[in-house]
Parts: C-alpha cells; sequence; structure tokens
C-alpha cells in the first residue's frame, strides 16, 4: 500500500496491496487512522464517506488485492508521543524472546504482565515491542494470555504470518499445552473435560467466566497428569482443544481441582498454602507450543517455568 499522510486534512485515496487482502474495511481503517476514535469511523462507513472503488460498503466488507480506498477527510486528535517504557521491562521483555525471524517473534512471557493495554492499564507486550522494533509496522498479537499466566505467546510481525497463525488456531494445526497446579489429587480417570463456557457479569462489572451447558460456547481441554503431590496438590497438563476465555481455569475448577494463585476462580485456603511456600502468582504456563509454518515445515518450542513456580514445587516436594 503507498500513500503519503497529508499535513492536513484531506481526502486519501489507498491501494490495497495483496497483503491486506482478506482484511475487513474496519479494522484496516483503525489500523491506518491513529488516534481516531472508533465511534468516528464507524460513523464515516455507515454514511458512506469511505468508498471503495467507488462504492459504499459494509463495516464487515472484506478487501481485496487492488482495491481503491477512499477516506474522507479525518482530523486526527493532536496526541503525545507514547511515554517511553521503563528500560528494565523493555530489557526482560527482550530477554524473554525464545524465537525470532522475519515474520514471527515468540516470547516465554513473565506473569504479572498482560499482553496489551487497556482496562487501566496504559501498556502491554505488543505496545512495548513496538518500541522494542520501531521498524515492524505490521506488530501484532496472535492470541492471548491471561496477565497472570506466563509462556509461549506469539508476534506476527508480518500480516500474512498473521492470516497464516489465525487460520491454523481455528482448525487443529496449533498445539498449545499448559502446566497447572491444581488443589488436591487429580484422578488419572479425568482425561478430558467437555463443558461448555458462557460469560456473565457481576455486580461489582468484573467479568466471570462459568459453565452454561444450554447458552455457553462448546469446549474442551484434555487433562493429562505430570507429577502428584500427595492428595494435596497435582501438576497437570492441559490442552485446550476450544479457545474460550479462561477455559482452562474454569474446567479445572469444574472438575473439582482449581488452580494454585487463581483469584477469580480459585480457592483462597489452596492458594494461601502455595503462597506460604514462596508461589505469589497464578500456577498457570504455556510450556509448550507447536506451529505450521507457511513453508511446510513446523515449529516446536518449549518455555521453562519462573524461578518463582520451580523453588514453589521444589519446596512442595521436600519430606515433611
Amino acid at each position: 500500500m503507498t500513500t503519503t499522510a497529508p499535513s492536513t486534512p484531506a481526502v486519501q485515496l489507498l491501494e490495497v496491496s495483496p497483503e491486506y487482502a482478506g482484511q475487513r474495511i474496519d479494522n484496516f481503517l483503525l489500523a491506518r487512522l491513529k488516534g481516531v476514535p472508533k465511534t468516528l469511523i464507524y460513523r464515516i462507513l455507515r454514511k458512506g464517506e469511505v468508498r471503495v472503488n467507488k462504492g459504499r460498503i459494509k463495516p464487515e466488507y472484506k478487501l481485496q488485492a487492488g482495491d481503491i480506498v477512499r477516506v474522507p477527510p479525518v482530523r486526527v486528535p493532536e496526541r503525545d508521543e507514547p511515554v517511553p517504557l521503563a528500560q528494565g521491562l523493555l530489557q526482560r521483555l527482550e530477554a524473554s524472546i525464545v524465537f525470532e525471524d522475519k515474520a514471527l517473534i515468540v516470547i516465554n512471557k513473565p506473569a504479572g504482565i498482560a499482553v496489551h493495554g487497556g482496562s487501566g492499564l496504559t501498556y502491554g507486550v505488543i505496545e512495548a515491542f513496538r518500541q522494542l522494533r520501531p521498524d515492524c509496522k505490521e506488530l501484532e498479537l496472535v492470541h492471548r494470555l491471561d496477565r497472570d499466566t506466563s509462556g509461549l505467546l506469539m508476534i506476527a510481525k508480518k500480516r500474512s504470518m498473521l492470516r497464516h497463525l489465525h487460520t491454523a488456531l481455528r482448525g487443529d494445526g496449533v498445539d498449545k499445552r499448559y502446566m497447572a497446579l491444581v488443589r488436591g489429587n487429580w484422578a488419572t480417570s479425568i482425561k478430558q473435560v467437555r463443558a461448555s463456557l458462557g460469560k456473565s457479569n457481576l455486580r461489582s462489572g468484573e467479568r466471570m467466566v462459568e459453565v452454561d451447558e444450554e447458552e455457553g460456547k462448546e469446549s474442551v481441554t484434555v487433562f493429562k497428569v505430570l507429577r502428584r503431590f500427595g492428595d494435596f496438590a497435582t501438576m497437570v497438563e492441559a490442552r485446550p482443544i476450544t479457545g474460550r476465555t479462561h477455559q482452562i481455569r474454569v474446567h479445572t475448577l469444574h472438575a473439582g481441582h482449581c488452580i494454585a494463585g487463581d483469584t477469580k476462580y480459585g480457592d483462597e485456603a489452596f492458594s494461601k498454602e502455595i503462597r506460604d511456600l514462596g508461589g505469589k502468582r497464578l500456577f498457570l504456563h504455556a510450556y509448550m507450543l507447536t506451529v505450521p509454518l507457511p513453508d511446510g515445515g513446523e515449529l516446536k518450542l518449549q518455555a521453562p517455568v519462573d524461578e518463582m513456580w520451580a523453588k514453589t514445587v521444589e519446596r512442595l516436594s521436600a519430606p515433611l
């Protein structure tokens, strides 16, 4: 796509390159009109001020290579440059990279760092990497991890890789595996949890996910016992077949074995015992990832747990 950003608001004619074929027009505009409120973008779409090949289109229209997009004059509000993030955080994230090539970055995300800004947060992993890789203009998260979950997280450097991995995620091409420390003695017979999940809001406004077999979305997680700590706790491997919000956390709870350190779905007494051993975090870690590459190859990665996790498990397994 070639265009020159005008210094004052003026009509822009943008030619869609093959790289952006298949993208929705609303997402295309959101990415290019930085700082313009989303409501304004949908208003100019609704009023027909945005044209594709001189015709009106709907927000869900998918662009084709060679389309000419007419963007009306839109005044982008003046705003300061993003506040540079602390060097310590940037260095920590740079050090967390486990794989990088021309199209993809994979990091071992530390627990406690959000993947993107929002909900009171001014930054996240993606904002940090846009500062770390200023020449990569198309950096996007391929998927998400909860703020308190650690482990393997993919960031696409090119839109073609983003599209490829999203297609793989919608099918069965991506194998993601997590480790979780759960309460109690997990029965070997529990090899799979199939329970539909739905979202609800508490009076406080907090978003919760719960099992809802009538209106929820089908959700499946495959489990395997990795290690037992008597009747007190079990380390399990969780492989989500579907990708619902908080799926593993709610499925372990549904099976009767909540995750240590889970402040939303967990058991405070169990979490306190783990904290007393030094485990002041959510014990959910995305430790293994297998993804198909566009050239037909396969990328297999593993990410170690952090020192706090390792030392807590060491103390948990020590004889009384």
